[in-house]
């Protein structure tokens, strides 16, 4: 079976930019797109207006997605475009959808005013279960945003993409993470900027950061460090050797670190370590941080 690039459609403009989102990702992958509407058993739609029946409910949604489909096609010559309705839960629905994917895109609702953004249940419910990459997508997003400036200074399409960012931890490098990430700088002729943070080192505190005696062992610690980075990037580079690598160590916090170095992202990736506790999904506080404050779209792809 064909795995596609998978969206999850609903009448928000969240949902239709992640749409328009997922066709652009769709054309750069070469891969088929499928808009997937889940139908609730009991909707909020039917609950809210009495009068509605079922049978028109269901038509709305066929109506959603055929509509929704034909836009893409117009707007985006060339991608093969297929329609799925679905009954069920939604967060299980679109679970199971991405599992039949290589990727799946869902819209992400922003608060602008308050400096940052909700997430909504539904999307927080399917990154935390989803075993394939998901992208969470903000209202509003042109697919200018993604890419530099012109020589006028305006953001244009046709001019080269931003750079991707990965959040890395190198004491515990995934390939499926890395793979993803270069594999996405890769299709957007993009540069990837690789970001590990180390902790703010104890002597950082009451001033004793510029005792010659204490900064011996935390130069050492953090020469460490950097020469990790480049070790676990280094068979990476060597398979993609077309993208241009940029490798940020910082000290500080991860979450504030990692939104403080995308603010010029086209696609920001993040890693989930996928969890079989008896506490149920997990979504670390890295994660947690770049799908509440970064504006770019983030990819959350789950690893063992």
């Amino acid at each position: 079976m064909s795995r596609t690039v998978t969206v999850g459609l609903d009448d928000s403009s969240e949902s239709r930019a992640a749409a328009e989102w997922a066709a652009r990702e769709a054309l750069l992958s070469g891969l088929p797109l499928k808009i997937v509407h889940v139908l609730e058993p009991t909707p909020r739609y039917v609950a809210r207006t009495p009068l509605q029946d079922l049978g028109g409910y269901r038509r709305w949604g066929e109506q959603l997605v055929l509509e929704s489909a034909d836009g893409i096609r117009l707007r985006h010559p060339g991608i093969e475009v297929t329609t799925e309705q679905l009954t069920g839960t939604v967060t299980d629905v679109l679970c199971e959808a991405a599992g039949f994917a290589e990727l799946l895109v869902l819209g992400s609702r922003g608060l602008g005013g308050l400096g940052g953004f909700m997430v909504g249940s539904v999307s927080l419910g399917v990154v935390a279960c989803a075993e394939r990459p998901v992208v969470l997508v903000r209202a509003g997003g042109r697919a200018a945003d993604e890419h530099r400036m012109d020589p006028a200074g305006v953001p244009c399409a046709a001019a080269p993409f931003r750079p991707v960012v990965l959040g890395i931890d190198v004491g515990e490098p995934d390939d499926t993470l890395l793979a993803f990430a270069f594999e996405a700088a890769a299709r957007r002729d993009a540069a990837l900027r690789a970001v590990h943070v180390r902790p703010v080192p104890p002597t950082s505190f009451h001033g004793f950061a510029t005792d010659p005696g204490l900064r011996g062992p935390h130069d050492s610690l953090e020469r460490g460090r950097v020469a990790l980075l480049g070790e676990v990037l280094c068979p990476w580079r060597e398979k993609f050797p077309d993208v241009e690598v940029i490798e940020a160590t910082r000290c500080g916090s991860p979450p504030q670190v990692l939104v403080n170095d995308s603010r010029d992202a086209s696609l920001v990736v993040v890693g989930r370590r996928i969890r079989t506790g008896s506490f149920g999904p997990h979504i670390g506080p890295v994660t947690r941080a770049a799908l509440r404050h970064i504006a770019a779209p983030v990819a959350v792809v789950a690893h063992g």
